[in-house]
């Protein structure tokens, strides 16, 4: 009996003795065929260095440079991973401060600065290809999608009346829109004299962003230029979220006291029937003149339209509240993610910025300009400071020349009669991007 519990005994330790070099012959055919090294136990102060090395605080401080980047690279690169984020940091708390403190159009301002903040963050690659603000990206900005939903969401919150009721304001609308063109304009000029360096569609692509209209900016950019997409996106809607800080200047140096203090007459009633109409009237005289534009004139013609018949009161309500609610949350990361310091931080970006805020202020320049010709006629006056809501930053601009207004008399309300050329410049700056998608596409 003892020789047998013996023998077994023997037995089960061959057994598992083959088992273990079994295992371990396993194990080193997946390690030589993998190429990995084998685990090798480390001490806890090997484990807390290795965690360190991997903190934000050491990749701000002393990045990892990749291999194939070239020698005379380095400097820019490991630039814009150590102070370049820490000033990209600065603009975004900057932009937290704009939009909490100040109330500067804070649905914009918190979404694109948060996810710039999200993008400057090293090591996690959130804006990457991978990472969930580059699916965004991709998913909504690089294809239109957001631009044509915002239109929509857009439509169903704009009333026709102000512009039906008093038709002439139209014409400030279209006088914001020479910012564009005469953006366009001073590019080019810049370009052939070497100041800067941007081909015909990418000069038209930010010549848009005088408009003052993100979803339009977009919306080009994607067409002409989707190389320089990001910029534009960034540069459009910061300037959206900075009219009440652009603005008023302008008007103000633009304008005298007597002007600004200009009451406007009572609008006249608009019966429901025009403004059934009209969305449908402007769509086909889009589609007949100028289909490139149709997208986003459809888009927020239809919002109107759905908002006007009065008979779908859900889908009125959807637009307006959560589709739209939704797709700004989305639209606001999607644009704060090129919000990146190797992205922001460089010469054609910062050229784009600028050209963009030239657009922007001659834009309003010249609906004041505008307003103040058609005063030199007989008729009812304009108040000046609408032109400036010709730009189609639709509602900031209007509630800019109602403040500034008020600020001057405060019983002079300004926001309606303002609301005409502000929705006059949102159908502008549509067909503006048409024609020059029609052009240079």
């Amino acid at each position: 009996m003892k020789n047998i519990v013996i023998k077994f005994l023997i037995l089960l330790f061959l057994v598992d003795g083959s088992v273990l070099l079994a295992n371990e012959h396993q194990s080193s055919l997946v390690v030589e065929n993998s190429g990995e090294e084998k685990f090798k136990s480390k001490g806890m102060g090997e484990m807390v260095v290795d965690f360190l090395k991997t903190t934000g605080v050491v990749a701000l401080t002393n990045p990892k440079i990749p291999e194939n980047i070239k020698e005379e690279d380095k400097d820019m690169y490991v630039f814009h991973q150590t102070w370049g984020r820490i000033i990209m940091f600065g603009v975004v708390f900057l932009l937290f401060y704009l939009a909490i403190a100040k109330g500067f159009e804070p649905l914009l301002l918190l979404p694109i600065a948060f996810g710039g903040l999200l993008a400057n963050i090293p090591v996690a690659d959130i804006a990457g290809a991978h990472g969930f603000l580059g699916v965004i990206y991709q998913a909504g900005l690089a294809n239109e999608l957001f631009p044509i939903i915002i239109f929509m969401g857009v439509g169903a919150m704009t009333d026709f009346a102000p512009l039906l009721s008093n038709p002439k304001t139209a014409l400030l609308g279209g006088a914001a829109q020479f910012g564009i063109f005469a953006t366009l304009v001073g590019a080019v000029v810049l370009s052939d004299m070497g100041v800067v360096d941007f081909t015909l569609k990418q000069a038209s692509a930010i010549s848009i962003i005088g408009g003052a209209d993100g979803p339009t900016s977009i919306f080009i950019a994607a067409k002409l230029a989707p190389e320089i997409l990001g910029a534009i996106a960034v540069a459009s809607y910061s300037y959206m979220a900075m009219v009440p800080i652009i603005q008023p200047p302008i008007m103000k140096a633009l304008t005298t006291e007597k002007e600004r203090k200009i009451k406007m007459t009572t609008l006249r009633h608009v019966s429901r029937m025009e403004k059934l109409v009209f969305p449908i009237v402007v769509l086909m005289l889009a589609v007949l003149v100028l289909p490139e534009s149709t997208p986003l004139i459809g888009a927020f013609m239809f919002g109107n339209f759905l908002k006007e018949s009065g008979v779908v009161e859900r889908l009125n309500n959807t637009l307006q509240n959560s589709l739209i609610n939704i797709t700004t949350i989305f639209l606001g990361l999607g644009v704060g993610s090129k919000l990146e310091a190797d992205q922001f931080l460089v010469p054609q970006t910062l050229f784009i910025m600028v050209l963009g805020v030239i657009a922007f202020s001659v834009g309003t320049a010249a609906g004041i300009l505008m307003a103040k010709l058609m005063n030199l006629f007989p008729g009812n006056k304009i108040n000046p400071l609408i032109g400036s809501a010709g730009v189609s930053a639709v509602p900031m601009a209007a509630r800019v020349s109602n403040k500034v207004g008020m600020e001057y008399d405060r019983t002079n309300m300004l926001l309606m009669h303002a609301m005409g050329p502000n929705v006059a410049g949102v159908i502008g700056s549509a067909v503006a991007a048409g024609v020059l998608i029609s052009i240079f596409n």
